[in-house]
């Protein structure tokens, strides 16, 4: 191990084609940079592609990535990728289960995915060919009892064919970080036994908001949601959508997580204007 894995219990792997795209790059680089900023420490393999996205997406975010090496400490694979693997010792960890010195072969590949998943809450695959050795990930992810999650692509690109695939068998589709954090939250959250000690301090207050600042806080749900992935729900201009949520966040009504994500604060009996009693605020019921 070089750096220090920090006993994180929230990783993600995300992993993916080599021959990647510039949609695929994008897609990994914003959901690994959303994650991080999130506290999630992003798991991959440090191959070209799908992989040194997912590592730099965290980085961006200011998060932890840990990245699994099929070859030794060593032998720096890919050679181009050495200054990431700095940076990844330094914000993270590198490791490996193979010797120091050991070469980058073909057949230890297979072998390291099963590190990836196995220290992982779930497996995001990003783009993948049929015979795409990240499929392999996924395989070992479910094996394990890890979630298993695929983004869409292209369905005239063969790179889509292997996520495509898994879609079909099961996997979770993701579109944006909500999607994940919907399977994982449940996962990491703290035993209910605390929130629910705290949040009855404040079950019987009551709220009254205008209308426009209820459709908002209706529309955020249990897990944090993006503030672009609330515009778009709601269809609100962003700019009035932020002026919005910085009330409801001076009131203590909404909770501001990191990387623009928001989530609700308190727990009511009544919400005025609204027909939601007795439950958490915002969550959603459709």
């Amino acid at each position: 191990v070089l750096g220090n894995l920090c006993n994180s219990i929230k990783n993600i792997a995300v992993v993916g084609s080599r021959n990647a795209t510039n949609y695929g790059i994008s897609i990994t680089k914003r959901l690994c940079e959303e994650l991080a900023a999130l506290d999630f420490t992003i798991v991959s393999g440090m191959a070209v592609g799908i992989d040194t996205a997912a590592h730099t997406g965290a980085l961006i975010g200011k998060g932890k990535t840990i990245a699994v090496l099929g070859s030794g400490l060593e032998r720096v694979y890919p050679h181009k990728n050495l200054e990431l693997f700095h940076k990844i010792a330094e914000k993270g960890a590198v490791i490996s289960e193979f010797p120091l010195l050991e070469e980058p072969e073909p057949h230890n590949f297979p072998i390291r995915n099963r590190i990836i998943s196995g220290i992982s809450l779930g497996t995001v695959i990003v783009e993948a060919t049929q015979k795409s050795g990240s499929l392999i990930t996924a395989r070992l992810a479910a094996e394990q009892g890890r979630e298993v999650f695929a983004v869409p692509g292209n369905i005239n690109s063969f790179k889509s064919i292997g996520t495509h695939s898994l879609i079909k068998q099961g996997a979770k589709l993701v579109e944006n970080t909500q999607d994940i954090l919907e399977e994982l939250y449940p996962l990491i959250t703290d035993d209910s036994s605390n929130n629910k000690i705290k949040h009855e301090d404040k079950i019987n207050k009551p709220l009254s908001l205008p209308s426009e600042e209820l459709l908002v806080f209706e529309a955020i749900g249990h897990y944090p949601v993006h503030i672009d992935e609330l515009a778009r729900k709601i269809s609100m201009e962003p700019g009035k959508l932020s002026g919005i949520l910085l009330k409801l966040e001076l009131h203590g009504i909404v909770n501001q997580a990191p990387g623009k994500f928001f989530s609700i604060e308190i727990v009511t009996n009544q919400v005025h204007g609204s027909k939601v009693q007795g439950s958490r605020l915002g969550s959603d019921e459709n």
